[in-house]
């Protein structure tokens, strides 16, 4: 990484008590800038802070460098005041695509967002949702009956899509997951993986009777007709790991974790 000056540097937190105390602690020993003028963010906290961060960051080319005061911290390095500047430029980035949702709504709105974890269809009432999937315009699955069903970029197929049961893939594989949550019919089927070339759509059955609503990472679309899912080349964004600890390192170790 390019050497970075103390003055350019972003501190962001949680505004939990931890992370407001290693901000202050941070800011008194480096300073802090502003977003416009900021050469790095240090963002203080859990993943959800992260995200949040990126998101602002989105193709601004500014990095994220993250230290965990969260519960996970799957995103996150660890937490440590001394030699930060030294951190920063040994730091290992990785570069993360997200994926582009297309949701229209029962009233025929169009709703765009994009999702640098997963894209996630959910059922909101009492009955099952029956969703029929596309893969590149063709239909694949007539029915999925379920609680709902999910796309996860490789960065976010540890997260919401492990717990589904969906595959984790590494970090630089040019892989989708598609992932059923709770599925009841077809009751075998587990997913797919897809090339990240893939253009992944569904379309809500029975919209009044069955409503569902569409997430991408934390904008949610209530009462979803279809929902077009593809990765997006045109944005990304840079997340700086020590070294070591990178992120492929941590989906690999994720693998063997028992």
């Amino acid at each position: 990484m390019p050497a970075f000056s103390s003055d350019r540097i972003m501190f962001v937190s949680s505004g939990s008590p931890e992370s407001e105390k290693a901000r202050d602690v941070l800011c008194a020993e480096y300073g802090t800038c502003s977003l416009d003028q900021a050469e790095v963010i240090v963002a203080l906290g859990g993943d959800g802070l992260m995200l949040e961060t990126l998101h602002k960051v989105m193709d601004k080319e500014i990095p994220v460098y993250g230290m965990n005061f969260g519960s996970i911290g799957f995103l996150m390095n660890d937490y440590g005041a001394d030699k930060l500047i030294e951190r920063l430029e040994t730091a290992e980035p990785t570069v993360i695509h997200p994926l582009r949702m297309t949701a229209t709504d029962k009233n025929g709105n169009e709703h765009s967002a994009l999702a640098l974890n997963e894209v996630s269809l959910l059922r909101t009432s009492y009955q099952a949702a029956k969703i029929e999937i596309l893969i590149d315009g063709k239909p694949r699955l007539e029915e999925l009956v379920c609680d709902g069903v999910l796309v996860a970029t490789p960065a976010g197929s540890t997260a919401y899509n492990l717990s589904a049961h969906g595959p984790i893939l590494p970090i630089e594989a040019p892989l989708l997951a598609l992932t059923p949550i709770s599925p009841f019919r077809p009751r075998r089927w587990r997913g797919a993986i897809l090339s990240n070339r893939a253009e992944v759509t569904f379309r809500i059955r029975e919209i009044d009777k069955r409503p569902v609503n569409a997430v991408a990472d934390s904008k949610e679309i209530a009462d979803v007709a279809e929902v077009k899912v593809s990765e997006s080349r045109t944005h990304s964004v840079t997340l700086l790991f020590d070294p070591g600890h990178s992120l492929d390192e941590r989906v690999l170790n994720e693998q063997f974790d028992y």
